[in-house]
């Protein structure tokens, strides 16, 4: 549907309600691959629960350590691990289908490369800002939107090399990066390694620079995002076929090593007092750097339920509307959750600490509560920008 036709059925609307059906009902008319926002926008929401929790959750400990946490707790943090492997994921999907839609390979990669450092920009200024209320940069904390950031500058470069040579690069940097996990250089070489291998604090005259999420794992996983978009240019009984095939064999894949407890993440299973906590050690697989286990866990599932969404109805019209704005759907939880758990605490014990983990306990009811009143609360905004970003073509637009 045109610009032209989209403001003439917009102006015969008298209610908003009908103006939002449209919207979604527009939305499954474009060229669009459906199942790729649907399954970006479910990881949103999901995502969304992982940092209710870090403010409203208040725990001292890791909520999947298993002599402490309860099953609920465990599983509350287990299901956010699904967030950044696919998002990372699809936003190299999301490269390569944006090139079959008429950019050249020049103009592709000068815009990831532009894309990538406005997205560390983000990370160190209004993102940070957002976690710790916090002008002074005291702490620095690199995080998801950095690593896609990094990558996309990645990929600028390397979608110049043969399509296999990539696909190799990243399964090489999914799969083999484990061995390196003994590796902990010293020195100005340390350092580097710290960002590109290891999780932890860099230290330079009283300033922290945390980086969470190292690098080289990360820009193995928007690599082989960025080839597995060929999937999605086969008509769509091949490309399920693929999808079930490669999803399918990801899962059996971590079901074996997982079992032989021999290579793929840092820390072995064990068995526990009962056979469901033996199940949980079983799945709690590293995440910091993301282990082979842990991308063959998250990845799997996710690729195998892809053709399943595409029959969602609309209730995936729903997700929709959060996997076409990701970004703007990222900065407005982090700053609403920010700013609810300010308003809890001040409500509750007349203060207001800054900053996730230093708010008080809440029961995980609440956590939940709160995590539905967040997306609630977001749905109308993102459906907004996402009309905006339909019926405008700015190029700053491709920026939010």
């Amino acid at each position: 549907m045109s610009e032209v036709e989209l403001r003439k059925n917009q102006k015969s609307f008298n209610h908003g309600s009908d103006f939002i059906i449209f919207i979604l009902m527009t939305a499954q008319d474009t060229k669009r691959i459906q199942s790729i926002d649907i399954l970006r926008g479910i990881i949103m929401v999901i995502m969304a629960l992982d940092h209710v929790r870090d403010y409203f959750g208040g725990v001292r400990y890791d909520p999947t350590d298993l002599q402490q946490a309860s099953t609920v707790l465990f599983f509350t943090r287990w299901v956010t691990n699904f967030c950044a492997p696919v998002f990372v994921f699809l936003s190299g999907t999301s490269v390569f289908l944006s090139m079959s839609r008429g950019k050249t390979m020049g103009e592709q990669s000068r815009q990831l490369l532009s894309r990538g450092l406005w997205l560390v920009v983000l990370e160190v200024t209004v993102v940070r800002f957002g976690w710790l209320f916090d002008l002074n940069y005291q702490l620095v904390v690199l995080q998801v939107i950095w690593a896609i950031g990094v990558s996309m500058v990645c990929l600028a470069g390397l979608m110049w090399l043969p399509r296999g040579l990539v696909l190799a690069i990243g399964l090489v940097m999914i799969a083999g990066h484990n061995m390196l996990d003994s590796v902990h250089p010293s020195g100005r070489l340390g350092i580097v390694w710290d960002v590109l291998h290891l999780q932890g604090p860099l230290i330079y005259h009283g300033r922290v620079l945390m980086v969470i999420y190292p690098l080289l794992p990360w820009i193995g996983v928007m690599a082989a995002g960025y080839c597995f978009g060929e999937v999605f240019m086969m008509d769509a009984g091949r490309r399920n076929k693929w999808l079930y095939g490669i999803g399918g064999g990801a899962i059996a894949l971590f079901l074996l090593l997982r079992g032989l407890n021999v290579y793929g993440d840092p820390v072995p299973w064990e068995r526990q007092a009962t056979v469901w906590r033996t199940v949980l050690s079983f799945i709690k697989c590293n995440k910091y750097p993301p282990s082979l286990l842990y991308l063959l866990m998250t990845l799997g599932p996710a690729i195998v339920a892809m053709p399943l969404l595409e029959r969602m109805g609309s209730m995936g019209n729903v997700f929709k509307v959060f996997g076409r704005v990701p970004l703007f759907y990222y900065i407005l939880h982090i700053y609403l959750i920010h700013i609810l758990a300010l308003a809890a605490s001040y409500f509750f014990n007349g203060n207001a600490p800054i900053g996730p983990f230093s708010h008080p306990e809440y029961p995980l009811g609440v956590v939940y509560a709160v995590w539905v009143a967040v997306v609630v609360i977001l749905y109308l905004p993102c459906l907004w920008f996402m009309r905006i970003k339909m019926s405008h073509r700015k190029w700053w637009l491709s920026y939010l």
